[in-house]
Formats: structure tokens, C-alpha cells, sequence
């Protein structure tokens, strides 16, 4: 047995369907934070209460790290920054992409768990 559909009705509906649904889903951004190798404790703060706004969001979250001048000769000095970060975040994060150094920085993606 055959069913007889209207095709151009059939093909607007799904359309619309479609567009209905875009519309709902929310798409996942990658946000940035970026921050000096000498940040003072309440800037620092401030950029990880924003972060953690970001994580509840639902977005993930890219952490650069840029090192000027000579702090180049103290690369650690960043790596344990960003150990800081991760600790003073908690464990309410998971760490998708371990800090990497690249050209005059550090960068590392987190995610809310």
C-alpha cells in the first residue's frame, strides 16, 4: 500500500521542524581567559570568578597564560600558575587540553564536570 504526500507540504514542515530546534539548542563556546605572569591576587580572583561563570554556562574555557620581555627565562613561574588556577578551581573542573607553552604562552582548556 502507497501513501500520496504532498511533497512541497512535507518539506515545509520538516523545515520549520528543523528550524524549531536550532532555535533551542544553545551552541558551546569556547571562551577566553587571559592573564600576565605577574597577576596580583585580587585580579586574579576577580578572572576566576568570571571563569567559573563561563563553566556554569556550560561553556568550556581556554586559559592563556602570555608571558612579556624577559619573563620568557622563567617559564615555571607560568606552568605553576596555571597548577594555581586549576587548584583554586577545585574539583568542579576537568582539564581537556594539559598546559602546553607555545610561542610566548601557556594555554590550557577546562570544563565543568
Amino acid at each position: 500500500m502507497a501513501k500520496i504526500v504532498d511533497w512541497g507540504k512535507y518539506n515545509y514542515q520538516k523545515t520549520k521542524q528543523l528550524q524549531k530546534s536550532r532555535q533551542k539548542s544553545k551552541p558551546l563556546d569556547l571562551k577566553e581567559m587571559r592573564m600576565g605572569l605577574k597577576i596580583g591576587d585580587h585580579d586574579l580572583s576577580v578572572k576566576l570568578r568570571k571563569v567559573s561563570d563561563f563553566l556554569e554556562a556550560g561553556h568550556k574555557v581556554k586559559i592563556t597564560i602570555i608571558y612579556r620581555g624577559r619573563e620568557l627565562a622563567h617559564k615555571d613561574l607560568g606552568f605553576k600558575l596555571a597548577d594555581r588556577v586549576k587548584d583554586e578551581l577545585g574539583e568542579t573542573i576537568v582539564v581537556d587540553q594539559e598546559p602546553q607553552f607555545a610561542g610566548r604562552q601557556i594555554n590550557f582548556v577546562i570544563r565543568k564536570k
